[in-house]
């Protein structure tokens, strides 16, 4: 039986990690979520090193074959991935899912980084929902802006120097997310393009709402990737790379 490492944190990792017939799974969490939802199989919690302690655990696991099945704003261990499995040989697939698309009523500003979210939001608005996670709250630090700050797990500082924070876990619910908009007077929404519909609620509630989404787009994927958006077609992949 082939071993399959699959980068994963998301709900299609965990899926497939299910669905992976033939193959001796092992996900590999960044450990950066403190009570992560864990997948069937073996799990790793923690980095690799960089690209070349990547690579020398693929060859010392004897790994036939890499799921990148990351949060698609996981930049860094998906430039690893790509790194170590062309300088061993191991076949790669990047499985994320689609993106949102923009709806008739709805105003989005997309922009390319938290960076440039947090300068487009001046204008827009004065009591912003962020949700852009814990590690991009540095870029709207120096704003006065009044912050809804929503994470998994408590942030480290720096923080917007007017917020209220709010941990919590999707999914969301459409009647939930225009309850706290409601309730904090919220009339700008920063979020990145994660898509999927564990937490796409949002995206409704504030077009309802009438108030301007701030977009942050996904960064982009190493040419020559292998890619597909469904765990369907990430088996299908599995299927072709000669499983045991």
């Amino acid at each position: 039986m082939r071993r399959l490492l699959i980068l994963g944190g998301t709900g299609e990792a965990r899926a497939l990690a299910a669905r992976a017939a033939g193959w001796q799974v092992v996900t590999s969490l960044a450990g950066r979520v403190r009570d992560p939802r864990l997948p069937e199989g073996g799990v790793r919690v923690g980095g690799f090193g960089g690209p070349d302690g990547l690579a020398a655990w693929l060859v010392r696991e004897r790994v036939g074959a890499v799921v990148d099945a990351t949060h698609p704003f996981a930049s860094r261990i998906s430039a690893s991935a790509v790194a170590a499995t062309r300088a061993t040989g191991v076949p790669l697939l990047a499985l994320h899912r689609p993106g949102w698309v923009a709806e008739p009523g709805d105003d989005w500003r997309r922009v390319p980084s938290v960076e440039a979210a947090a300068a487009a939001l001046p204008g827009l608005g004065s009591r912003a929902m962020l949700t852009t996670g814990r590690q991009s709250l540095a870029a709207f630090a120096g704003l006065p802006l009044l912050f809804l700050v929503r994470t998994v797990d408590p942030p480290a500082p720096p923080l917007p120097a007017r917020h209220h924070l709010l941990l919590d876990r999707g999914p969301y619910t459409v009647e939930g997310e225009a309850e706290l908009m409601r309730e904090h007077a919220i009339d700008v929404l920063v979020t990145k393009d994660s898509g999927g519909t564990m937490t796409a609620a949002k995206l409704v509630a504030a077009r309802r709402r009438g108030i301007p989404v701030v977009m942050v787009d996904r960064p982009a994927l190493a040419e020559g990737v292998a890619r597909v958006s469904t765990v369907e077609e990430a088996v299908e992949w599995l299927r072709g790379t000669g499983a045991a």
